[in-house]
């Protein structure tokens, strides 16, 4: 009787050995959560950054545009044909993230613009830089959610 009672012990052993405990898979569990909660911020803040990339992009290119529309015509347009695209301003750019306008007033004396682009759809949630803005001079700037200038954190990148 006694090799049997040994026996037993040794396979109840061996079983417990082989799987998790559900105090383990609620640690693991919890852990998990803890690092997603820390992960999923940081990745979103990351690809908000990346989608800036956008905005400035498009209005250095538009800069670019309206300079070389200045040269031939010695003013500047507000104009999307003018500046080479096929829509009325404001026109959504690179990946759909920023809208693009142009304001160049027509008889300004010397002649201007300013640009500016402001985040649509799910980059509105990009509060640290609400709009970049561009200006005939080269002059770039960029407003938080507040108006409050974040031209060196959101240019300066």
């Amino acid at each position: 009787m006694m090799r049997q009672v040994t026996g037993m012990r040794a396979r109840t052993q061996a079983g417990r050995a082989a799987g998790f405990t559900l105090i383990e898979l609620m640690i693991t569990v919890v852990v998990v959560a803890i690092l997603a909660a820390i992960a999923i911020p940081s990745y979103e803040s990351y690809v908000e950054k990346s989608r800036r990339t956008d905005a400035k992009t498009a209005l250095l290119d538009l800069a670019t545009r309206e300079q070389r529309y200045y040269s031939v015509t010695n003013t500047f347009t507000a104009s999307a044909q003018d500046l080479g695209y096929g829509t009325a301003f404001p026109v959504t750019v690179g990946s759909g993230y920023y809208s693009v306008n142009v304001l160049a007033p027509a008889g300004a004396n010397p002649p201007t613009f300013t640009i500016t682009a402001t985040p649509i759809g799910s980059q509105t949630a990009d509060t640290q830089c609400a709009s970049f803005t561009v200006d005939n001079t080269g002059k770039q700037s960029a407003l938080d959610s507040s108006n409050g200038d974040s031209t060196a954190t959101c240019w300066g990148q």
